[in-house]
């Protein structure tokens, strides 16, 4: 009976071991393909269209294949690995036990960084591709800009400098968002310091009585001078609207 178990437990290992040495021969392959992807596709950037265009599907076919493989290999190895626990939590030794425990252990440690690679080198692959796809349109678009008609160049640039005055009106809009911003935090700690003043102020009216006209043309003077800056500051956020607008 322990020889029973012990020869499964090896066999569970043997083919562990087997499906680790073929996912390490697949996962640098597969990582040789990402690579050459993306240096082929910055040396042909200056080629003839049709040859990228093959090679790239070509290329991108292959892609999908090794990585339904490794995600088969990936698989198979999880069910050994869950066998393996399913055995080492039959096992009747302690002794034992532990042993295949940290063996368990170590062949889950493989799993998951060969998973954690496979995962990270498909998705630089697919960034890679959609970058590809993405630069492949824009010369597309620029190549349809240089051959179109002069109706559509003109459209074209017309759309060009439309975009740039919403981007500029953009950018004055922020800057006086900016300005009007400062400006607030500007008036809220000079309405701080006049408050300390004023309290001071109403405490020695308080004491001297003579003071207290002053104290109040002041404060009606403060007053006029709040409401003039108010107005003007109005004004000139509306005009910087208006002409980020016009």
């Amino acid at each position: 009976m322990a020889a029973g178990s012990s020869n499964y437990w090896e066999d569970l290992r043997k083919q562990a071991r087997q499906l680790e040495n073929e996912l390490d021969l697949k996962l640098v392959s597969f990582s040789k393909l990402c690579t050459s992807y993306s240096s082929s596709r910055d040396g042909r950037r200056d080629s003839s269209d049709t040859t990228p265009l093959l090679n790239g599907s070509s290329q991108d076919r292959m892609f999908e294949t090794m990585a339904v493989e490794i995600e088969q290999l990936l698989g198979k190895l999880t069910g050994i690995n869950d066998k393996m626990a399913e055995y080492t939590n039959s096992a009747g030794v302690p002794s034992l036990n532990a042993a295949l425990m940290h063996t368990l252990q170590r062949h889950r440690d493989i799993l998951q960084d060969y998973t954690h690679e496979f995962h990270k080198t498909k998705a630089n692959f697919l960034a890679i591709r959609e970058r590809e796809n993405l630069l492949g349109s824009v010369r597309k678009d620029i190549e349809s800009y240089k051959s179109g008609s002069g109706v559509n160049n003109r459209r074209t640039e017309l759309f060009l400098k439309e975009h740039e005055h919403l981007r500029n009106s953009d950018r004055l809009i922020e800057e006086t968002i900016s300005i009007a911003m400062a400006t607030k935090e500007n008036m809220t700690s000079q309405r701080g310091m006049l408050k300390s003043i004023q309290s001071k102020m109403n405490t020695l009216a308080n004491r001297f009585p003579a003071v207290n006209s002053l104290i109040q043309r002041i404060n009606l003077r403060k007053r006029r001078d709040s409401l003039i800056l108010g107005g003007v500051i109005g004004v000139c956020t509306i005009l910087l609207l208006l002409y980020a607008f016009h």
